[in-house]
């Protein structure tokens, strides 16, 4: 059998199998080829590239059936992702030479019937760039991290030129690699790279996935610096123009709610800041539209008490209707958890509460939400927030409002 003839291939563009696919030489497969490359499933496929268009999504009994009297080099292979026999793979390394024989045994690999992935130095482009990340992981799994991240730099040199898409998500494994042992310049970096390669594609989803990484990464280093900070809020900002809440409802919400975490920190308490402010709200209502106690509990229980701390710093010609939401939001969120879980997180949200109901003139409630969460501060020994408290039970005493118990 033959070796494979057709080249660029799109591997690695979409996720695995259909990542691992190859597309045979048949009429119109260079077209075909040339769309997947660039994201894009053409609307009319040719029959014999059928399995393709099932594998994408993810019918994979019907992708290898639609194989089955097809006796090509490719298909036998195409049959082996979808279906990795173990009896059937040393007949195939028998058969199947060069580039065909190099991503047999890498899948092969990937599925454990090998030790260790083939070699990627008899190999170049995109079929080097889909064995090389599996010997990065190898490398990683002896904590060998120079020689992951030499892999993945040669696998996204490999394909930077033939297959953006390809590089931009091996940019991304490289990020994660570069993140996770503190060099953060460099992880800044390859997601940067990854971002503008994605954005030739028609891969919304990959770039939407991207530009939110790197949203978070700025905003997780950021520190209170502010060109971090404007960076991270433009990325989320590009995230929500390349997703929706229909397409991925997780992705969506979590791009606002991370753009209003982002929002309400370079718009610090004052009422010049206001517009941002509402500008955070909405978004962490939007986020509020996917999140749910019952659905994404921890999510939900940020986002919701996020909400509320802004609507109760808010500068608005009308605050009590914020003030009013802001005090049923950290109830809902006090109802949800035990005290006795974080108490100290228990006792800030009921000192909040306190300062939301001062404010809109319920001070025997006020009075009460402020002693509890006194009392629990004082109890864990958090006496620096005790004795805010009692600056505020005192602000109530002296004005008159104090309610007697």
């Amino acid at each position: 059998m033959a070796h494979l003839s057709l080249r660029p291939q799109p591997l690695g563009i979409f996720p695995a199998p259909t990542g691992y696919l190859v597309i045979p030489p048949v009429a119109g497969a260079e077209e075909v080829c040339a769309a997947l490359l660039a994201g894009h499933t053409p609307e009319h496929m040719p029959d014999a590239l059928r399995f393709y268009t099932l594998a994408l999504v993810d019918d994979r009994e019907s992708a290898w059936r639609a194989l089955a009297y097809d006796s090509s080099p490719e298909a036998h292979y195409n049959r082996f992702v979808l279906h990795s026999d173990p009896d059937i793979y040393p007949y195939l390394r028998k058969q199947l030479r060069g580039d065909l024989a190099a991503l047999l045994d890498f899948v092969a690999y990937m599925v454990g019937l090998r030790d260790a992935p083939p070699d990627a130095d008899a190999v170049c482009g995109e079929i080097a760039a889909c064995i090389l990340p599996a010997h990065a992981a190898d490398a990683l799994a002896r904590q060998q991290y120079d020689a992951a991240i030499a892999a993945l730099q040669r696998a996204v040199e490999e394909v930077r030129h033939i297959s953006p898409l390809f590089a931009a998500q091996l940019l991304d494994r490289l990020a994660t690699i570069h993140a996770g042992i503190s060099q953060s310049a460099a992880a800044l970096q390859a997601l940067r790279d990854a971002v503008k390669l994605a954005g030739g594609g028609r891969r919304l989803d990959l770039r939407a996935y991207l530009a939110l990484r790197l949203g978070m990464l700025c905003q997780d280093l950021a520190h209170g610096q502010r060109n971090l900070l404007i960076e991270a809020n433009t990325w989320f900002e590009e995230a929500l123009r390349c997703c929706s809440i229909e397409s991925d409802p997780d992705l969506y919400a979590l791009a606002h709610y991370r753009l209003a975490l982002t929002i309400l920190a370079l718009a610090p308490a004052g009422n010049g800041d206001q517009i941002l402010r509402e500008r955070a709200i909405q978004s962490l209502r939007e986020s509020l539209r996917v999140y749910t106690c019952d659905t994404h509990y921890e999510q939900w229980l940020n986002a919701q008490v996020t909400l509320a701390n802004a609507l109760r710093i808010s500068f608005v010609a009308s605050p009590a209707n914020h003030l009013i939401e802001a005090v049923r939001l950290y109830d809902e969120a006090l109802a949800s958890r035990d005290q006795e879980c974080d108490p100290i997180w228990y006792g800030r949200l009921l000192a909040n509460q306190g300062n939301a109901l001062f404010h809109l003139g319920d001070f025997a409630r006020a009075r009460d939400r402020l002693i509890r969460a006194r009392a629990i501060f004082l109890a864990h020994r958090d006496y620096g927030a005790a004795a805010l408290l009692d600056e505020a039970l005192v602000e109530i005493e002296c004005r008159g409002l104090g309610v007697r118990g």
